[in-house]
């Protein structure tokens, strides 16, 4: 069959860059997936994106579908005769609409019954006229929230739409899409090269766009930003400060990208760099450059969407452009300077966290409280903790943190320097809201450990104690975040805190705000739920997780103790053997009605297999006990595995249900004792097998 590369371009106006990317993936795999519906044969569908084009590339697409047959049942055949053997009006109105007579119709039998049956011999469609209903299809599920309208048009894009250029090797595909009639128009640089031209063959798409200034491909144009980045702060011996996140940005909006050096007046300097850099990139897409140790320069790099003949116009431009953005931030700072956070703290009474829970003066009064409970359980300065709850939110009400939100958190450690607080009382300013996302980094200091946790712990036993709980993907104070920041701080700084106390202590400090009398037990099940997603995220399997979970541990730190335990106990060669049996004890404990440690008669434990269980467990429960003293779980375990045989042995040739009540109960306290020190870790029954 005859197979040709397809290319279907869309030339709009300028898209909005923080969704191009999405849009481009979008485009090809919705259309990737109306092919397959469609059972057109292709090899690979690719995309392009850039601020003025979408665009898929299938290649090797099947110029039709195969031809297939096509089993159409109809009526059973008791109901496709009457009495007489002749065809009723269901037999012939089925038949006739298959283009056959009932006498043509084949049988078809099953152990239900007996059906007419046509097997019909469908010929395949042609790829021209399949294409315009995928490719409406495939645009009608695009991720656009917004549409809108433009000239005398009815249809509705994120953008006006100028050119629909589809082609089917060098073919064009007649078709109609967004009110536009398909050919092989093409828009060029908007600046640069022609305005349009004529697109001659579907292979030949991204060089000849090139030739008009135009780099079709997302990927290729970031991996060209990125590389002139790199190599022009390289040779200023400087770094580039860049995310993926702006990369991505930069290069949904340039189509040429031309990488160009800038600078600003060194008295900006002064002013705290990150400042700088937020404005510098979040204000105007600008790439800031730091020297080694992490200082920042006031030289910048910026992406221009046009090869000038004359770029010193072009920098100049610019140059005049970010000049009164940092002389904002610098006016804002020093303005800043003249009032202490101390001085702010009234004004918080200002601004409303949440109606029922009071003012974010009130929300500070209790991060203070609280980080100072905080620190003293994990050995922390109170005093420095209690002080940097009390100034958490104050730079919220300084210029610069409402001229630039994302600064939050940093202006606050610089004021604080300034006004005179301890190191640690700033540094946890500015680490409070750590980690601020996944893979973010975790508060450096106990105090700021502190913070960060009464910070969180507040908003979570607030919102929860109102009974505003988290519905679906709907959580507008962010508490699934918080509830996983709460437990990586605790975890990875290995913390000795207990959400049980944790929540306790919050709850009393919110007072009678709170109207949810389940709030306490409902916010550790939430914490926990998130532990038990965040370990599945680091691929800890799903047996592990309940095996632990069963035992209910509300100490996160303990916890993940736990949880490393029983992984390195499940790669034991005892592992099987001795989840086995932790089942059958569970079982034959249940059934008997026995629950925890009962004495064990040493008088009524016979010699052989018993004496040998026994004797173990009598040793094992010292050595655990010891392991257990010092929360050494994989200790705990690994001296429990070197049980499995006399265990095995115990149950191939001991009578548990023994006739003499006294002896039977002996053994059920004996399998009570070893079931009882394999719970000091884990419920290790929830590894054994279904």
């Amino acid at each position: 069959m005859r197979t040709e590369n397809l290319l279907i371009e869309l030339g709009t106006e300028e898209l909005p860059p923080k969704s191009l990317k999405q849009l481009g993936e979008s485009f090809a795999a919705n259309f990737q997936l109306a092919l397959e519906n469609a059972e057109l044969g292709f090899k690979s569908v690719a995309w392009f994106a850039a601020p003025r084009r979408l665009a898929v590339y299938v290649t090797a697409l099947e110029a039709n579908q195969q031809d297939k047959v096509v089993e159409k049942r109809g009526p059973a055949v008791s109901a496709a005769f009457d009495a007489d053997g002749a065809p009723t009006r269901a037999a012939i109105g089925w038949a006739k609409g298959n283009g056959i007579e009932v006498e043509d119709a084949e049988r078809l039998v099953t152990d239900k019954g007996e059906w007419l049956l046509y097997n019909a011999n469908v010929p395949g469609q042609s790829v021209a006229a399949l294409l315009e209903g995928m490719v409406n299809q495939a645009l009608g599920k695009l991720p656009i929230p917004k549409p809108m309208r433009w000239g005398n048009y009815t249809t509705q894009f994120i953008r006006p739409v100028h050119t629909l250029c589809v082609l089917y090797g060098a073919e064009v595909v007649p078709l109609s899409a967004l009110g536009l009639t398909s050919g092989r128009t093409v828009l060029g640089h908007r600046f640069h090269g022609n305005g349009s031209f004529e697109l001659d063959h579907a292979d030949n798409y991204a060089q000849a766009l090139k030739a008009q200034f135009v780099v079709a491909d997302f990927n290729e144009r970031v991996e060209a930003i990125r590389n002139a980045l790199e190599n022009t702060a390289s040779a200023l011996s400087l770094k580039p400060d860049y995310s993926t996140a702006l990369l991505e940005e930069i290069s949904s909006l340039v189509e040429w990208p031309v990488v160009m050096t800038a600078s600003f007046d060194k008295a900006f300097l002064n002013v705290p760099k990150e400042a700088l850099i937020y404005t510098m990139k979040d204000d105007q897409k600008y790439v800031p450059l730091l020297d080694n140790e992490g200082n920042l320069a006031n030289t910048f790099l910026f992406v221009s969407n046009i090869d000038s003949h004359d770029p010193a116009q072009v920098i100049g431009g610019n140059e005049r452009v970010i000049r009164p953005r940092l002389a904002d931030a610098e006016f804002f700072f020093n303005t800043d300077k003249k009032s202490s956070l101390e001085s702010r703290l009234d004004s918080l009474n200002s601004v409303l966290f949440q109606k029922q829970l009071g003012t974010l003066k009130d929300k500070s009064d209790r991060i203070s409280a609280m980080a100072e409970f905080i620190a003293s359980e994990i050995n922390a300065n109170e005093k420095d903790a209690a002080r940097a709850g009390l100034l958490a939110k104050t730079d919220l009400m300084t210029n610069m943190v409402m001229e630039f939100p994302d600064v939050q958190g940093v202006m606050g450690k610089y004021y604080a320097l300034h006004d005179g607080e301890s190191g640690d009382v700033a540094q946890a300013l500015y680490e409070q809201y750590m980690p601020r996302f996944a893979g973010d980094e975790l508060p450096s200091t106990s105090v700021s450990a502190a913070v960060s946790l009464a910070d969180k712990l507040d908003t979570l036993v607030g919102i929860f104690g109102i009974g505003q709980l988290p519905k679906g993907d709907k959580d507008p104070f962010a508490l699934r975040r918080a509830a996983i920041g709460t437990l990586r701080v605790i975890v990875e700084k290995d913390l000795p805190l207990d959400l049980a106390v944790l929540v306790n202590k919050a709850v009393e400090i919110y007072g009678e705000k709170l109207s949810n009398s389940e709030c306490r037990e409902q916010v550790i099940e939430f914490v926990l739920g998130r532990f038990v997603a965040l370990l599945q995220d680091q691929n800890v399997s799903i047996d592990v997780i309940q095996a632990v979970a069963a035992r209910r541990p509300t100490a996160p730190a303990d916890y993940a103790a736990r949880i490393d335990a029983v992984a390195a106990f499940k790669k034991l060669d005892a592992a099987e053997a001795l989840a086995a049996a932790n089942k059958r004890v569970a079982n034959i404990l249940a059934k008997q009605g026995v629950e925890g440690e009962s004495d064990i008669d040493p008088s009524l434990v016979t010699d052989g297999e018993e004496r040998a269980l026994y004797d173990a467990l009598m040793e094992v429960k010292a050595q655990v006990e010891a392991s257990i003293a010092v929360k050494d779980y994989t200790s705990v375990l690994s001296s429990l595995s070197t049980l499995r045989e006399v265990v095995d042995a115990f149950f191939d040739n001991v009578m548990v249900m023994d006739d003499d009540i006294k002896v039977r109960n002996n053994r059920l306290a004996l399998l009570s004792l070893l079931r009882q020190l394999f719970l000091t870790t884990a419920d290790i029954s929830q590894l054994a097998k279904a």
